[in-house]
Order: structure tokens, then C-alpha cells, then sequence
């Protein structure tokens, strides 16, 4: 048997209301590293989104390649990384040549050619076969037409993405029938970044984004995997945050650190994988730790106080987070004008004063979306909430506000069209 751990939608180079995430995801990276040597792993599986963004910042590239660094003297024998919907592409694809040098097989781009992997042992003899299918552009899997409605988009995305993987999976066979005839049966695992159709909904603020611009695309797993193909034993996704099972030995690992308050308290896994030449295989899920615990405090003014001083009483050394410290988003759901209270940064001011383990990052109100964040000086600054926090549809839809209201379908419409043509047209910001 060979033993596989599949992790996904890291999102190095993540902030959070202003702060950086370094330093958690470095105590994770360790950790992880640790699981690699002490489980005996011998292959590593990242189903997309290494980074948050196209451009990583210098610090989070740093991160990155110490980490497969530091896997060379592992028993990890080979590494398989694909690209999310957060990743460039080409960005990622750059060093693949140096990096397959040391058994790490990168897959940015869609190819045909380069997603159907043969690994092979130190005596140079198949053991597995991984199907690296990264996340597929609208581009890559079908041809624009003129006056195309958005049913119709979606319908041609849905065909032309299943047939993707139905061409990958076609040469996985290929391989196996190969290894067959030479006396050896070699199981084969799927990896996937999609929306599919099972999947928990994701939470607000969790950095997911809607995948194919204009088009809610989800698919079955069924349309995936037809019916011929008998020895694909673990399917490894990635995409949604939330760590589950949607098929057969079908799962998304989950991210392995919360992307927002709407995820705080979820517990993170990663996905240990036995898999037998049968294509038999079992899955363990290992917790990860808490490096920095994130804390969602809502309520009346009296149930944030009563929560306040729970957690002032539980110090330091209750086990709040490897950090030793909470980071905190207070969402106020009382009565008076607009949801606000007066007088609420005082009284929550005053409810953290002395209290370094609690650190207030955001304040907002159900019925406004506002936010609070504390300075730079430690007071707190009202405000809305920055660009960078928010998607282009997020920004349309507060502009949508001025607009009336029987004028704003067809202006969103409009507008996701639009983006959509960006994002054909090679913009990955878009």
C-alpha cells in the first residue's frame, strides 16, 4: 500500500481585517512537517490555492519554498501541487522544471498531457497514479460564443469541464492497462479544485469566491468519473473550506487554518490516505492545532458582555491558542436606530482594558455591515470595509444601493457579463 496525505486551499499570504497571517501559517507549515516524518507519508497532495492571491508577496513565497524545502530529507517521496482559483497559473508552473528535479510535479495550467502522473518508487517501478487536474478557466475548457446567455454559458462550462476529466481520466487507464500488461496493478488518485454538488455551503467572509464569473457551476461527481474507470481510489478536492465527504472516498480536505469568523471554532483537518494496489482505500482524518484562535461574539449588548468576560476569565493559559491570544469579532444584534448602540466602542473599551490576550478586530452590526477596527494608537476607528477585504460583486452590490430597485437585475447581469469577458481575455484579476 502507499500512504497519501491531501491538504488543500492554504491561502498563504491571507490577512485578516488588516492582519498579516504569517506566523500562523508558518506554526501550521511546521506542525505539518512534523506529521509528514512522524506518519510515514510517501506522497503529499495540494488540490489548489497555495496562495490568496496572483501576485504572493515576497514572505509568502519564502514560506512556500522552505516548506518543500524541508521535504527533501522527508519520507515524502513525491509531491503533486495544483493550482485554485486564487493561484496564477503561470506564476506556479514557472519553476516546475527545477522543482520536478526533486519529485515535485507542479500543475498550474490545463494540459492534457501533464495531469495524468506516473510515480514511480526508488527502484523506478509504478506505484501510483495521480490525475492533477487544476482548477479549469472558462478558457480552458471552452470557446466563447457571441450573444450567449448565461444558461447557456453554464451548460457549455458544466460539458466542457466533465469532459476534461474524462479525457485525463482516459489516460489514467491508458497507464494502468500499461502497468498491467507489465505485471503490476497501480491504483490511481483524483485531484480536483470545483464546486461539487454535495458540498457544505460555504461561510461569509471565508474567502471562497465564486468560481466561474456569472455562473453558479457545481457538478456531480458522478459526471466525473465514468463508469469504466474501476481504480480511482481516492478522489482529493479542494475549493471549500469546510472539511468533508461528498462520494465514495470522495473529499475536500478543508483549508487547514479558519479564513475568517465565520469558520472560527470549525475543527481543520488534513486527510491521511491508505491506498492498496486494489485501489482499496482508507482515510484518516488527523485534527490540525489551534494556532491563533479566532472568536465570533454576537448578541445583545449583554450576552457580548457575559461572553467578554468568560473569555477575559479564561486567561492566557485556558488553552486559548498557540499564539495566546483571541482575535475578536463583535457582532451587535440589538435593538436602537440601524442596529447601533451608543456609546458601544466605550463600553467595549472598557470590557478589554487591561486584557493583552483579547485583541478586537472588527465591530459590526448586522444591519449596516460596518466596521470597527482597532488603531494603530489602540483606539478604535469606524469605518467601511477595506477594498481589499472585498470581492468586485461585493463592490458592485453597495453601488447597487443608489440604484432603483427595478433596475438592478439587469444591471448585475451586465456587469458579471463583464467580468466574465475580463477574465476570458486574460485578466486573473478580474
Amino acid at each position: 500500500h502507499m500512504r497519501v496525505l491531501h491538504t488543500s486551499d492554504r491561502h498563504i499570504g491571507r490577512s485578516l481585517y488588516g492582519r498579516k497571517r504569517y506566523g500562523e501559517m508558518q506554526a501550521f507549515l511546521s506542525w505539518f512537517e512534523g506529521v509528514i516524518r512522524e506518519r510515514g507519508v510517501e506522497a503529499l497532495l495540494i488540490a489548489g490555492d497555495v496562495f490568496d492571491n496572483t501576485t504572493p508577496s515576497n514572505q509568502a513565497q519564502e514560506l512556500y519554498y522552505h516548506f518543500l524545502q524541508h521535504l527533501v530529507d522527508s519520507p515524502c517521496r513525491h509531491v503533486v501541487i495544483t493550482a485554485g482559483n486564487h493561484d496564477s497559473p503561470t506564476f506556479l508552473d514557472a519553476p516546475r522544471a527545477l522543482l520536478r528535479l526533486l519529485n515535485i510535479h507542479v500543475v498550474g495550467q490545463a494540459a492534457l498531457e501533464d495531469e495524468a502522473l506516473l510515480l514511480r518508487n526508488e527502484d523506478g517501478e509504478p506505484e501510483l497514479i495521480v490525475c492533477a487536474v487544476p482548477y479549469l478557466h472558462d478558457r480552458d475548457v471552452r470557446a466563447m460564443e457571441a450573444d450567449e446567455g448565461i444558461q447557456d454559458r453554464q451548460k457549455a462550462l458544466v460539458r466542457g469541464i466533465a469532459s476534461h476529466y474524462t479525457a485525463v481520466l482516459g489516460r489514467a487507464r491508458e497507464l494502468q492497462a500499461q502497468a498491467r500488461e507489465a505485471g503490476v496493478r497501480v491504483p490511481a488518485i483524483l485531484m480536483g479544485h470545483l464546486f461539487a454538488t454535495s458540498g457544505v455551503p460555504v461561510t461569509a467572509g471565508d474567502g471562497v469566491r465564486e468560481l466561474y464569473v456569472g455562473a453558479q457551476v457545481q457538478l456531480r461527481l458522478g459526471e466525473l468519473l465514468p463508469p469504466d474507470i474501476s481504480d480511482i481510489g481516492y478522489v482529493a478536492l479542494g475549493h471549500l473550506h469546510v472539511p468533508q465527504r461528498v462520494g465514495e472516498n470522495a473529499r475536500y480536505s478543508g483549508s487547514p487554518i479558519p479564513m475568517g469568523f465565520g469558520e472560527a471554532g470549525q475543527q481543520k483537518s488534513v486527510c491521511l490516505v491508505d491506498i492498496a494496489e486494489d485501489a482499496k482505500a482508507s482515510v484518516e482524518l488527523i485534527p490540525v492545532p489551534v494556532f491563533q484562535r479566532l472568536e465570533r461574539v454576537r448578541g445583545s449588548w449583554e450576552d457580548i458582555e457575559r461572553r467578554l468576560a468568560e473569555l477575559r476569565l479564561s486567561g492566557p493559559h485556558g488553552g486559548l491558542s498557540a499564539s495566546g491570544t483571541v482575535w475578536l469579532e463583535v457582532v451587535y444584534e440589538g435593538e436602537g436606530d440601524g442596529g447601533d448602540i451608543p456609546g458601544l466602542q466605550e463600553r467595549l473599551d472598557r470590557c478589554l482594558e487591561d486584557c493583552p490576550d483579547l485583541e478586537l478586530l472588527c465591530v459590526r452590526d448586522e444591519a449596516r455591515v460596518r466596521r470597527v477596527l482597532k488603531g494603530r494608537g489602540g483606539g478604535l476607528r469606524s469605518g467601511a470595509a477595506a477594498l481589499d477585504e472585498l470581492s468586485p460583486l461585493d463592490v458592485f452590490e453597495r453601488r447597487l444601493e443608489s440604484v432603483a430597485e427595478v433596475r438592478r437585475e439587469d444591471l448585475r447581469l451586465t456587469y458579471r457579463e463583464a467580468l466574465a469577458a475580463l477574465s476570458e481575455a486574460g485578466t486573473e484579476e478580474a
